[in-house]
Formats: structure tokens, C-alpha cells, sequence
């Protein structure tokens, strides 16, 4: 009897042990930007799957970065845009993906798929893209956009607001004199700063969200920001409209990716399948109304959006454009001509 008693106990205990053990939760830990996701979603995710999100956001990719590289914090899922995704890929701070777990990839066009900063899709999977444009009031703007030039003209002194981005704002002067955003010249570089700086006296300010709300406040005629931002306001207002200049601009792609130190790689690579998903790529293009690399999720957006270039730019309108790569070490320079730009008066 004290044997057959001892055996009940130990297959209690056990039972108790794999009870505890199925019900512990899986919590994935994800990094996005701020308002960058529809709320429901996350919550539709955990009905679907059980997983526990726990959400947090960054204010930039830099700031992310660090993060990530100081290791002090364990994320399983991260939005870095393009050049960021290319440099922490080199620095070896991203898990590969398995797109063998995400057959939800057959929904990304092939146009979004294998880019330059991730051949192969190895350490991503594309979730938003866009441009960088001028948004202008058409009641204070009374001539066509589409150069940077205007952002150098005197007429409009007081009513400019350029975005205060490093790379962005040094891509508006690149553009405008005809080189690479992604230069690696020194003297191209330096010229850039020189029409920057010689710009300010008709700059409002170097502005960032707090610019959206002077455009549509009309306290400034022409804002340097990007699409899906200008969209925000442009849904909005009628006299409000969004440019791409002829000289070529940023395209940019956001993406979803996996760190390196993640403790839920399955869990985040359902995740991701999810994002992935056309509903779900719908639901945050509603909310965000950023362009989706989702073709899926495009044969629903309403056609009006679809013949915005703020949506759904023509592609010839985009031949001198590029994506913003990794620079490298020469990141230096940009920040040296770019602290040049700001101390300037």
C-alpha cells in the first residue's frame, strides 16, 4: 500500500509539473515604431494564437539600434527600415528567417522582394514602403511642384519647412545638384552642405511630426516629409497635396525582422506570417495609410487612394530615384556636414 501510495504522489506531482508546463504562456516581445500598427491587431493575434504581446516603441531606427546592440533588453521582433536592416545584418545582430515558415510571403509583390539592402530576403520581410516628397498647401503655392527648386526660392521665404532628418534633408540638396544620396564624395558632400546652409535664411524651421500640424494649421506652404505622413493630413484637406520631384528622391522600405538574441524565434516567425497576412496588411494600411508591399491586401484599397503618388506612385516617376544604404564608416562625414548645416546661421 505505501508503494502504490508513494506511485500515486509521484504521478501527482507529474501531472501537476506538465499541467504548469502546457500552460505557460509564450510572450513575444515586440519594437516598432510609435503608432505604427493597428490595435487591434495585436490583440487579433493573441485570440488567434494564444502568444502574449508585449509592445513597446522607439522614435527612430538609431535608437533601436542601440538598443538592440547593447543587448540589455530581449526583443523578438523589430521594424528597422532599409539601410538600418543592412547594417545590423553586416554586425551580425539579425536571425536568418525561414520564408519556408511565412507562406504568407507569396502575397509581397515581386517588385518588394529581394532588394538591394537584403538579397534573398534573408533578414527581412517587407511590411511598409513610401517616398520622401513636399506636401504643400495649394492655397499658398500657386505654381506646379515638381523640383526641389522650390525649396530655394524666395518667394516662399518664411513658408518652408524642411524635415529634420540627417540623411533625408542632406538627400533633398544631393538630389537637387544631381549626385547619388548615396554618395561617398567628399567634395559632392561638402557642396550640399554649402546649399543647405545657404538655404536657411528661407527656412521656417527644420520641423518633425510637429510639422504636419503647421501645414495644416497653414502656418507654413510647403513641408520636405515622407508619404505616408503627408497622407495623414492629405485625407484630410483638399488644398493639401503631395509632390515627387523630377530630380529623384528616397524611396524607403520598412520591414520586419527577427534579432538576434530573440528567445522566441517560432513565435516570431508566426508573427510575422500574420503581419503578413492580406486582412491584416489591409487593417494597417487603413489605419496608417502607408503603402503596402502587400499586392493582396491592394486589390481592396479603394481605387481613389490607389491613383495617389502619395500611395501608389507611377514607377517612371521614380527612375532617379534610390534606397538609402548602409554608408559605412563615411556615416562620419554625414554627420560632420550635417552639424556644420545646424550651426549654421
Amino acid at each position: 500500500m505505501k508503494r502504490k501510495l508513494v506511485f500515486v504522489l509521484l504521478f501527482s506531482i507529474i501531472l501537476v509539473l506538465s499541467g504548469c508546463s502546457n500552460d505557460e504562456k509564450v510572450v513575444l516581445n515586440v519594437f516598432n515604431w510609435g503608432d505604427y500598427i493597428e490595435p487591434s491587431v495585436l490583440e487579433s493575434f493573441t485570440e488567434e494564437t494564444g502568444i502574449e504581446v508585449n509592445y513597446e516603441t522607439y522614435p527612430s531606427n538609431e535608437d533601436m539600434y542601440l538598443k538592440i546592440k547593447s543587448g540589455g533588453t530581449q526583443y523578438d521582433v523589430i521594424f528597422p527600415s532599409d539601410y538600418m536592416l543592412e547594417k545590423m545584418a553586416k554586425e551580425d545582430l539579425l536571425e536568418k528567417i525561414d520564408l519556408t515558415k511565412i507562406p504568407n510571403f507569396e502575397h509581397i509583390g515581386e517588385d518588394f522582394k529581394n532588394p538591394k539592402y537584403d538579397l534573398n530576403n534573408d533578414y527581412s520581410v517587407p511590411y511598409t514602403w513610401g517616398t520622401v516628397g513636399i506636401m504643400y498647401n495649394t492655397e499658398m503655392v500657386d505654381e506646379t511642384v515638381d523640383s526641389w527648386d522650390i525649396l530655394w526660392d524666395e518667394k516662399y521665404a518664411g513658408q518652408i519647412l524642411m524635415y529634420d532628418s540627417q540623411r533625408d534633408s542632406m538627400m533633398v540638396a544631393l538630389k537637387k545638384l544631381g549626385y547619388s544620396m548615396n554618395t561617398k564624395n567628399i567634395d559632392e558632400l561638402n557642396e550640399a552642405r554649402d546649399l543647405l546652409i545657404e538655404q536657411k535664411p528661407i527656412v521656417l524651421a527644420y520641423a518633425g511630426d510637429d510639422g504636419k500640424g503647421m501645414i495644416e494649421q497653414g502656418e507654413a506652404a510647403m513641408f520636405v516629409t515622407y508619404s505616408g505622413d503627408a497622407m495623414e493630413i492629405i485625407d484630410s484637406y483638399d488644398h493639401i497635396e503631395y509632390a515627387l520631384p523630377k530630380e529623384g528622391t528616397n524611396i524607403w522600405y520598412d520591414c520586419l525582422a527577427i534579432p538576434k538574441n530573440s528567445e522566441n524565434i517560432e513565435a516570431a516567425h508566426e508573427f510575422i506570417n500574420y503581419m503578413s497576412r492580406p486582412d491584416i496588411a489591409l487593417k494597417n494600411f487603413e489605419y496608417l495609410l502607408y503603402s503596402t508591399a502587400n499586392v493582396t491586401a491592394l486589390e481592396s484599397i479603394d481605387k481613389a487612394y490607389l491613383e495617389m503618388d502619395a500611395i501608389n506612385p507611377d514607377i517612371s516617376k521614380l527612375d532617379n530615384s534610390e534606397v538609402f544604404r548602409d554608408p559605412g564608416t563615411f556615416i562620419e562625414e554625414f554627420n560632420r556636414v550635417w552639424t556644420e548645416v545646424k550651426a549654421a546661421n
